[in-house]
């Protein structure tokens, strides 16, 4: 099995939810890696785990020569890296690494520590498996983890020249419009909470999420350059138009009806669950919203710092919750994660109508 075929398994694997917590994640994906890169992950004087560091232990340090990092590795559960990229650095202090990667298994950042600015500016690399293109993916990792590539010291010249090029600059500025385009089109809840706030403030009505999803959609349309969008949307929705013509959804040839979209969303991940009694440890284990957890074992996991919006949820099933303050784009988004985590066909599966 080449490194191509590694990563194919390991993206198939996140979509479904197989990595539940940091050591399936360190072992079905970190280790996995590092074998396919070449890196002799049975000698632990070179790839060493729970690497000593004084008092402190990273998860790993990649090794040359043997039993000097060059690189430590720091393992996070997917979705939990924010704030932990000051303790990478306090490791690579210690360490005397050249360069210091942190990842949550889907989500790979690579970092500079001798370079000049904050942690953040020091980052010059950040891979999403489930984003980039594979051939993309294998590049990267090859021209910065590689075996050979670490030994002959030519993957620290590679980062650093990475880190120090314009070219970056030149593809910063290339994406900004891409990355506002997305920011429209995803409708992160948090961009639905901060206009929603900010219209409260000036008029004293908060807007519900709906209104707001509605009035980004409409943002976006002037900016949609592809001429074939209308004719794929008019495919997405002719099943759910032949079959399903009220709120509600069918699921595997079953036909249910709801009062609301919010009634769907809570109704699907019940049946979900029902079904298939790990589903809702693997969806808590995929990348939820930026600010939010879709579904939680406590209502106030559900938006972080924002504890009063914790009634805004439904139990699922024992001990889980969903939070329902969404809007129907984003409980699209939702039911779509849901059946790639669970292992069906949204739109053949499962068909909703959430109200459009």
């Amino acid at each position: 099995m080449d490194i191509k075929d590694h990563i194919a398994e390991i993206q198939k694997s996140i979509r479904a939810g197989v990595y539940t917590n940091e050591a399936s994640i360190s072992r079905g994906v970190v280790m996995r890696i590092f074998q396919a890169l070449n890196w002799p992950i049975f000698d632990t004087s070179i790839v060493h785990p729970e690497f000593p560091l004084e008092s402190l232990f990273v998860d790993y340090a990649l090794c040359h020569p043997p039993n000097k990092p060059a690189i430590i590795v720091e393992v996070k559960d997917i979705g939990k890296l924010e704030g932990a990229d000051t303790k990478l650095f306090e490791y690579a202090f210690h360490a005397g690494a050249t360069m210091a990667i942190l990842t949550d298994g889907q989500e790979w950042h690579f970092y500079l520590p001798s370079a000049r600015g904050s942690i953040q500016e020091r980052r010059f690399y950040k891979l999403d498996l489930l984003e980039r293109n594979i051939d993309e993916i294998i590049s990267r990792f090859t021209r910065y983890l590689g075996f050979d590539q670490v030994c002959s010291g030519k993957a620290e010249k590679e980062a650093r020249t990475d880190y120090d090029s314009q070219s970056i600059l030149r593809d910063i500025e290339s994406n900004l419009p891409v990355a506002w385009h997305k920011i429209l089109e995803e409708q992160d809840s948090i961009l639905i909470d901060l206009i929603s706030e900010k219209v409260a403030d000036l008029c004293g009505y908060k807007p519900d999420p709906d209104t707001v999803s509605l009035f980004l959609q409409k943002q976006l349309r002037p900016i949609i350059v592809e001429p074939a969008a209308p004719t794929s949307s008019i495919q997405k929705q002719s099943p759910r138009n032949e079959y399903i013509s009220q709120i509600g959804f069918i699921l595997k040839g079953k036909q249910y009806r709801a009062r609301s979209a919010k009634e769907v969303l809570v109704e699907v991940m019940k049946m979900l669950s029902k079904n298939d009694p790990n589903f809702l440890n693997r969806f808590a284990s995929r990348k939820h919203g930026r600010s939010r957890r879709y579904i939680a074992q406590s209502k106030n996991e559900l938006y972080p710092g924002r504890h009063d919006l914790a009634d805004l949820s439904e139990e699922i099933s024992p001990g889980w919750w969903v939070g329902t303050n969404y809007s129907k784009n984003n409980i699209k988004i939702i039911l779509e994660l849901a059946c790639e985590v669970g292992g069906i066909t949204f739109n053949s599966d499962l068909i909703v109508n959430l109200g459009d």
